[in-house]
C-alpha cells in the first residue's frame, strides 16, 4: 500500500501537544479588529485544542501528526 499523503495546508496550521492534542490557533483575529473588544483579541491569540467533532477530520488529513 503506497504512503498516505498529509494535507499541507493543515500540516502549517496544526501542532500536537505532549500530550497528545492538537493545538490550533483561532479565527478572526487579522482584520476589522477596531470593533472587536480588547478582551476578545487577547482571547484569539491563545492557541487551543481542537474539539472532539472535528478532532478526526485533522487527524485524517494529517496521518503522521
Amino acid at each position: 500500500m503506497p504512503k498516505m499523503k498529509t494535507h499541507r495546508g493543515a500540516a502549517k496550521r496544526f501542532k500536537k501537544t505532549g500530550k497528545g492534542k492538537i493545538k490550533r490557533y483561532s479565527a478572526y483575529k487579522s482584520h476589522l479588529l477596531e470593533k472587536k473588544s480588547i478582551r476578545r483579541k487577547r482571547r484569539l491569540r491563545q492557541p487551543t485544542t481542537v474539539s472532539q467533532s472535528d478532532y478526526r477530520r485533522v487527524q485524517r488529513a494529517l496521518p503522521y501528526l
